[in-house]
């Protein structure tokens, strides 16, 4: 989600970009869409369209594909901006310094057009391919992440909750794109992928403190953390992601349903518990393990036992 480099010399980089030539400058543009973001992104989006796709009675191959394609191209947009606003900043990050515009090895001019192409591009195939409604939506995303989220991030911890708003956006974009319109069952949705970012992130947060501080990242709030900013932003959110999660309502399978979603949450809230009260990088390690497991196993439950197909 952040992004780095300082502007270097024409010369120099001109030097750098033929010496990272052939695979490895692919290897470059490729890590600027932020792929293991897009992985994440694209589960959701797939989420929100089988559902929607199901309770209307009709699932389509190619409407999917479409979807996800242009979703995709939005998503890494978004991800090679942000490395293209963020590069100073970036390259003052030990976690972050070798990516490559923050490091130098991809122009800031060339990072700055392959992020505006690929965003342009995907909402135009959404508008085109898909409907306007997912297309609106996406762009959205993109405008409130690159600038609302991304400029608070130095100025107030408050970002973690603005950024939650364009972060947990997938899912609606998989229902519109399947139905042409939205409903509670993805406002739903929604929530849940927004409560989620808030451990899931505070997690990284923790993790990375030092680097952020670096950097003059405000996502934590300065000087000692206090016990309860870290409940408020672990497990508050934590509760009420299992409590929604539990209160779906599967169409077969009920008792396995509930009994899964509930093992799942225990176990969530367990690595929560154990962060909030450790506050320790071993323990925030764990908590971001839970959550990346926690979050596609959960999906899977939802896609699966809460499909409304007729």
């Amino acid at each position: 989600m952040s992004h780095r480099s300082t502007l270097a010399e024409f010369s120099s980089t001109a030097v750098e970009e033929r010496h990272f030539g052939g695979s490895t400058l692919l290897s470059d543009y490729w890590a600027l869409t932020k792929p293991e973001v897009n992985f994440l992104i694209l589960i959701a989006t797939f989420v929100g369209f089988y559902l929607a796709s199901a309770r209307a009675g009709r699932f389509s191959f190619a409407g999917l594909f479409n979807t996800l394609l242009g979703t995709l191209l939005v998503a890494s947009g978004t991800g090679t901006l942000n490395q293209y606003l963020e590069r100073k900043f970036d390259a003052q990050m030990r976690r972050t310094a070798r990516r490559p515009a923050a490091a130098g090895r991809v122009k800031p001019i060339s990072v700055l057009v392959f992020g505006v192409v690929l965003a342009a591009v995907g909402s135009i195939y959404l508008a085109t391919a898909v409907n306007l409604l997912a297309s609106v939506l996406a762009t959205l995303t993109l405008l409130t992440y690159l600038f609302v989220y991304t400029p608070l991030k130095r100025k107030t911890p408050m970002c973690v909750l603005v950024g939650a708003f364009p972060g947990a956006m997938p899912p609606l974009i998989g229902w519109a794109a399947a139905s042409g319109r939205l409903n509670i069952e993805a406002g739903i949705l929604y929530a849940m992928l927004f409560l989620w970012q808030f451990p899931h992130f505070m997690a990284i947060a923790w993790m990375y403190r030092e680097d952020y501080d670096r950097a003059g990242y405000l996502i934590l709030p300065k000087g000692k953390v206090r016990v309860p900013f870290v409940i408020l932003e672990t497990l508050l959110p934590l509760l009420a992601l299992v409590a929604i999660s539990i209160m779906q309502f599967p169409t077969r399978h009920a008792a396995t349903f509930h009994w899964a979603v509930a093992l799942l949450g225990t176990g969530f809230m367990y690595f929560g518990w154990e962060f909030v009260f450790e506050r320790s990088r071993v323990a925030a390690r764990r908590l971001l393990t839970a959550s990346i497991v926690y979050l596609p196993l959960l999906y899977g439950l939802i896609a699966t036992l809460c499909n409304r197909a007729r």
